[in-house]
């Protein structure tokens, strides 16, 4: 597609959803697949993003009023026009991120998969009864909503991740405010705009969910601004490390989810055509650019030839470009300073004695950053294994023992997700075990990405400690009440204290 047809897309996707584009030269809504701007738009000011963030607050406080389960009808709704939505939705993540179309309809789904998933926790956020040391005394354990939640958002996943925060954060009873990455300005616009929808049709708080269009000195506005409560933010290790000291120097709350460099251990006994399938999936969809992207390959010396010659293969036929054709797999990387990067990274990788044995080269296409997806055997894990480059490169990597491969996978600094490809019980066990993977997700038998909704998603060491979407990531959203009941006639102090 040229910029004139991605265009005229974008506004059709737009108009059938009712999102209207803020006309302004503030920002740019543009395509990696041409690498052209689609349109300007306005952003908001400082002084505008503090009063929204106000009136969410006073959202706030009558919607923590309202019954959890009208609060999860607020979701259902929403859930709704995501499913009526769903091809328009993915149709301006395709524009604005690259995805192809597979993939930009699996983030939608997604979102419904959460929306699902919260309308049903809206009648389960369960508190505990606790014993208590005292006669006549109840011990109880309480959950009330939070305050304002400010979302900020990455642009890889620029929905999904929204989704996962907001639907929980709705539920349990708090207000959002959303500073989306500037890439992908016109995905938030339609997104912002069916939860507007939501909010009129169910009768909730006009100002439960406001949309905060900028650049990072919108997103300090958000980190910064004591009405928020907690700020859920996504993006690099770099980003965290500002965010959080300064969110927590107001002892606000923090949810973060940072980088990944994420490996996946092949044992001789694996299956090596499931294996291959899992690999190449997750080293090289989303053109590399996910946060659990598959980085490094830690392959047994037995078979480590046998798989390097497999992928290689597999990598050679791999097909690269316009997203919106049904045969791409890979699209475009984000911005030409990506592709700038992986090329970089792979020179300091072949510096250090590796050998490029698939791919690494750009893909000579008018407009756009177009690359072949990279795999590259290293004699061992080097400075530029260890961190993490926002690109399809994979580094493959051997070992003899499982001990051996398990150290050789920790020592990163990340630690987001994992996986381990054997047939072996004990092995897989071991790698699960508390001195297995030190991630946040471990997989048998499948690879990094692709993450459901059910389990709480996020990671350890600089990957941040925060977990969003399933399981008990709800508490994140909450505050939590002690409670203790006297139900007798007598006043009976804990450890026995006698006082008068």
């Amino acid at each position: 597609m040229n910029t004139d047809q991605l265009r005229d897309q974008a506004r059709n996707s737009l108009t059938r959803i009712g999102a209207t584009v803020p006309d302004g030269t503030d920002l740019y809504a543009r395509s990696p697949i041409t690498g052209e701007n689609l349109f300007g738009l306005r952003a908001v000011t400082a002084d505008e993003a503090t009063r929204a963030i106000g009136d969410a607050t006073q959202a706030f406080r009558s919607w923590r009023t309202t019954p959890a389960p009208a609060r999860g009808e607020l979701v259902r709704v929403l859930g709704e026009l995501l499913r009526v939505h769903k091809s328009d939705l993915a149709d301006l993540i395709t524009i604005e991120v690259g995805k192809i179309r597979s993939e930009a309809l699996g983030e939608v789904q997604e979102m419904i998969d959460i929306c699902e998933f919260a309308v049903g926790l809206s009648r389960q956020l369960y508190g505990r009864t606790i014993a208590s040391e005292r006669p006549g005394h109840r011990l109880a354990e309480t959950w009330h909503p939070l305050g304002v939640v400010g979302v900020i958002s990455a642009f890889n996943f620029p929905a999904a991740v929204w989704s996962w925060n907001t639907a929980l954060a709705l539920v349990c009873g708090d207000a959002v405010v959303w500073k989306p990455s500037e890439l992908t300005p016109l995905v938030s616009l339609a997104t912002s705009h069916l939860l507007d929808r939501a909010i009129a049709q169910t009768g909730a708080p006009a100002h439960l969910h406001r949309l905060l269009l900028g650049d990072h000195t919108t997103g300090s506005v958000v980190v910064e601004s004591p009405q928020v409560s907690l700020v859920s933010a996504t993006g690099s290790t770099r980003m965290g490390r500002a965010v959080g000291p300064r969110v927590a120097a107001r002892f606000g709350r923090v949810l973060l989810e940072l980088g990944g460099n994420n490996a996946a251990v092949v044992a001789p006994s694996a299956d090596l055509e499931l294996a291959l399938r899992g690999i190449v999936f997750a080293a090289a969809g989303t053109a590399g650019q996910r946060c659990t992207t598959l980085r490094r390959l830690i392959v047994h010396n037995d078979i480590a030839d046998q798989l390097a010659e497999k992928l290689a293969a597999v990598y050679s036929r791999l097909p690269i470009g316009d997203p919106f054709d049904e045969k791409t797999l890979v699209g475009p990387l984000i911005t030409d300073a990506a592709a700038t990067s992986m090329l970089a990274a792979l020179d300091r990788a072949q510096a250090d004695g590796g050998k490029v044995i698939a791919g690494g080269r750009r893909v000579e296409r008018t407009g756009g950053a177009y690359v072949e997806p990279a795999i590259v055997r290293m004699p061992r894990q080097t400075a530029v294994v260890r961190e993490e480059t926002f690109a399809p490169i994979l580094y493959l990597l051997t070992y003899d023992t499982l001990d051996e491969a398990v150290a050789l996978h920790n020592d990163v600094p990340q630690g987001l997700s994992s996986s381990i490809f054997t047939s072996d019980l004990r092995e897989a066990e071991r790698f699960l075990g508390p001195d297995g993977s030190d991630c946040g997700i471990a997989n048998v038998n499948i690879g990094t990405s692709g993450a459901e909704i059910g389990g709480a998603f996020g990671g350890e060491k600089e990957t941040g400690g925060g977990r969003e979407s399933g399981s008990d990531a709800w508490r994140a959203y909450m505050r939590r009440a002690t409670n203790t009941i006297n139900y007798s006639s007598t006043l009976s102090l804990a450890q026995n204290v006698s006082f008068f």
